[in-house]
């Protein structure tokens, strides 16, 4: 009889609990499914709908709702946290991925979130992976591998010009008036980060031209010091 009992009263405790448990976990759901319906409908409202995804005037309606230029640095920022692999388009899973990243489902959200976005890129964990991003994504056509000097000169301002400002001032106008290269390709452009962050600048007084640097980067440096003679 004493088994009998506490049988009974296990049973609704097992039910109440396996309720809450089950009440919990759709609850859960629930919000995850609002929260991606909520991501999916923000999508659809600067997606072409012929080509299925977020093409340049999309990308300019969404960057004049947050307020931003399409050339400010943030907007690049938020297609490397989305991953996203083609310049000026950003699929659905790529937006997907990169507001969920965020924990963002609105515009004003994104928009608040785009500080913490810039402080974590400059995190010196990712900065070089984003700086790296920032080359192959100006990477447009098949089997491309290098960049353009006047689209490097872009770039570089854009990506370095804040913590460098001397470095990339210099650089580019060295790039702009030297004729020798046409085009920078990814060990000139890594490279030059290693540069602005190992450098004596603009003294030049630790460059060691046997630590292998880029050819184009011994000739800035010969091309420094004649200016500072």
């Amino acid at each position: 009889m004493p088994r009998a009992s506490k049988r009974k009263s296990d049973s609704p405790k097992s039910t109440s609990a396996k309720s809450s448990r089950t009440e919990s976990v759709n609850s859960a759901s629930g919000k995850t499914s609002k929260f991606g319906i909520s991501v999916d409908n923000l999508f659809q409202k600067y997606a072409n709908k012929l080509l299925g995804m977020i093409d340049p005037e999309g990308i300019e309606a969404l960057c004049s709702d947050l307020g931003v230029d399409h050339t400010n640095v943030r907007i690049l920022m938020l297609a490397w946290k989305m991953k996203a692999e083609k310049q000026g388009y950003f699929t659905q899973d790529e937006w997907r991925r990169g507001l969920k990243d965020l924990g963002v489902d609105t515009i004003n959200k994104l928009k608040k979130a785009l500080p913490k976005l810039e402080a974590e890129v400059m995190m010196p964990e990712n900065f070089e992976d984003f700086y790296c991003y920032a080359f192959l994504y100006c990477l447009t056509e098949d089997k491309q591998k290098c960049v353009d000097i006047e689209s490097i000169c872009l770039l570089i301002d854009l990506v370095l010009g804040s913590q460098f400002r001397s470095q990339v001032d210099s650089f580019t106008e060295f790039l702009k008036n030297q004729t020798d290269y046409k085009v920078i390709n990814m060990d000139q452009w890594t490279n030059f980060l290693r540069f602005c962050q190992e450098i004596s600048f603009p003294d030049l007084k630790n460059y060691d031209t046997d630590q292998a640097w880029p050819v184009i980067l011994d000739n800035f440096v010969d091309w420094m010091k004649e200016k500072q003679s």
